[in-house]
């Protein structure tokens, strides 16, 4: 069947059938194109219109996007004279999206059950392979066209419809209840396409533009703009998938070009992050973490962003959810050097800050903490706390130590991420503040000992076992070079009649070493 014949039978609501000849099978052909998008749209919304049947048509409007003339989809003479193409095919791709789109969510929890979106996938399908083919015969696809057609091409990409068909792709191509094997391989080739026809090389040239020059701007902008209306207070909650496009898009989006949309990414990611799903909390502070890492300090503190950002996730930290913790610690340390001066800098006597406040409720919250996870979590990080902090962590040292003799002494599971991690926050005590080690010599030489008998008796894979151990040694020889040798006068004491081979072996160790 021909293309005349596929779109006599569009025009007459008919799937294509073999045989049909049609009496008059260049009506719509005659028509400028603008006529013939807007016949789609009018009938993809009749009511009572089937799947079997949506999906007839937009497999006719894909053929027509494949087989039609060049010089009638595109051009803005002849029968499309006095037509504003780009609007119209605007206007056509706004209709396809949204026939595949999510439905709206109207409850608070801002989530639907995943029977919701049972249609949803295979529409995206449909539409991929509709815009799909646009986008091809955009890019040429092969053909030789002139300068005019070219330039015409150029103002779709680089127009309002690049970014919409960003926005459609993205939305599909995430793994998402709304989104199927099918559905995500046809998004991402419709990414994929559309990079390649627009000249680029990558999705970040697609976002950015090419370096030098003005033929190509980047359509992040334009993105941003798509998705505001959708990102208020009252409405981001509406489309599951808005969220996610948005995330996606700003971790795309490094220094230096960040700081110019900072003003339309920094309040969503805020918006996220105060709400009271954890799941919207979790993505909306991996935002605010990538932007404190991509914007420049004084950009953070105008209009105090960063202040106002540092409540926010100070507040975080209340929480007992690991999984929030677990990205709130590392935003937080992050954001610190953003708001205080370096410890190490801020000359004398040095005056309690943020750094003290964070450290001080982290470890209230770990001396207290009993669930597994959590203190896998806040030890994971304590380290990094620690070495940003410098000498004043000798304000801390007396609730630091109590933690760290506390968390050595219970097992958090065969890969003891908890323990491994406290060895390494407590050798990085030691390296910092190693002149007010001696009166803590004797606790600190007991729970390293104590930790390496235990290890006899734990059921621990033996590497993991071994790098235990060889941390704890570690840490006794710190502890010996700051003490000035007192912990081999300590070992001494030891009756090697009563202790493991992983104690002795120890022992040996420190003993034989040079100081």
């Amino acid at each position: 069947m021909d293309l005349s014949h596929m779109l006599q039978d569009l025009q007459q609501g008919k799937a294509p059938e073999e045989g049909h000849s049609p009496a008059e099978p260049d009506t719509l052909l005659s028509r400028p194109v603008a006529e013939v998008l807007l016949h789609v749209q009018e009938k993809l919304k009749a009511p009572g219109l089937t799947t079997e049947q949506s999906g007839a048509i937009l497999h006719i409007v894909e053929q027509l996007f494949r087989l039609g003339d060049r010089h009638w989809l595109f051009s803005e003479c002849c029968s499309n004279q006095s037509t504003d193409l780009t609007r119209e095919y605007v206007d056509f791709v706004s209709s396809l999206t949204l026939y595949a789109a999510l439905p709206l969510c109207d409850n608070d929890s801002g989530t639907l059950p995943e029977s919701s979106f049972e249609a949803t996938p295979a529409r995206a399908c449909v539409v991929s392979s509709v815009v799909l083919a646009l986008v091809q015969r955009l890019g040429n696809g092969g053909e030789a066209v002139s300068s005019h057609c070219q330039a015409t091409t150029w103002v779709f990409l680089t127009g309002p419809l690049a970014p919409l068909l960003c926005v459609f792709a993205l939305t599909h191509m995430q793994e998402q209840a709304w989104t199927s094997e099918a559905s995500r391989k046809a998004a991402s080739n419709l990414l994929d396409s559309v990079v390649q026809a627009g000249d680029w090389e990558t999705t970040s040239q697609l976002l950015f533009g090419k370096h030098n020059t003005e033929r190509q701007p980047g359509v992040l902008g334009s993105i941003l703009e798509i998705l505001q209306s959708d990102l208020k207070r009252d409405s981001w909650k509406r489309n599951q998938a808005t969220k996610h496009v948005f995330a996606w898009i700003l971790m795309q989006v490094g220094r230096p070009w960040l700081t110019d949309y900072l003003e339309k990414v920094f309040p969503p990611s805020l918006l996220m992050s105060d709400d009271y799903c954890i799941d919207n909390q979790v993505l909306g502070v991996r935002c605010l973490n990538h932007i404190v890492l991509n914007v420049p300090a004084a950009d953070l503190c105008q209009y105090n962003r960063a202040q106002v950002l540092y409540h926010a996730l100070f507040n975080h930290l209340y929480t007992s959810e690991p999984q929030l913790i677990e990205v709130v610690l590392p935003c937080l340390i992050d954001l610190l050097p953003v708001l205080e001066k370096d410890p190490a800098c801020t000359g004398l006597p040095r005056k309690p800050n943020r750094y003290d406040e964070v450290l001080r409720l982290t470890l209230t919250h770990m001396e207290m903490e009993h669930k597994l996870a959590l203190r896998s979590v806040y030890s994971k990080f304590l380290e990094h706390l620690i070495e940003k902090m410098g000498i004043v962590i000798v304000r801390h040292l007396k609730r630091l130590e109590r933690v760290i003799i506390g968390y050595l002494e219970i097992s958090d599971g065969p890969e003891e991420q908890t323990r491994l991690a406290i060895l390494d926050a407590l050798e990085k005590t030691l390296l910092i503040a190693w002149p007010r080690m001696e009166c803590r010599l004797s606790a600190l030489v007991q729970s390293l000992l104590r930790l390496l008998c235990d290890l006899s008796t734990e059921s621990i894979p033996p590497a993991v076992r071994e790098e235990l151990v060889t941390k704890a040694t570690h840490c006794l020889l710190l502890l010996d070079h700051c003490t000035q040798g007192k912990v081999k006068m300590l070992l001494k004491d030891v009756d090697s009649s009563c202790t493991s081979t992983y104690v002795l072996r120890c022992i040996e160790t420190v003993t034989i070493a040079q100081r």
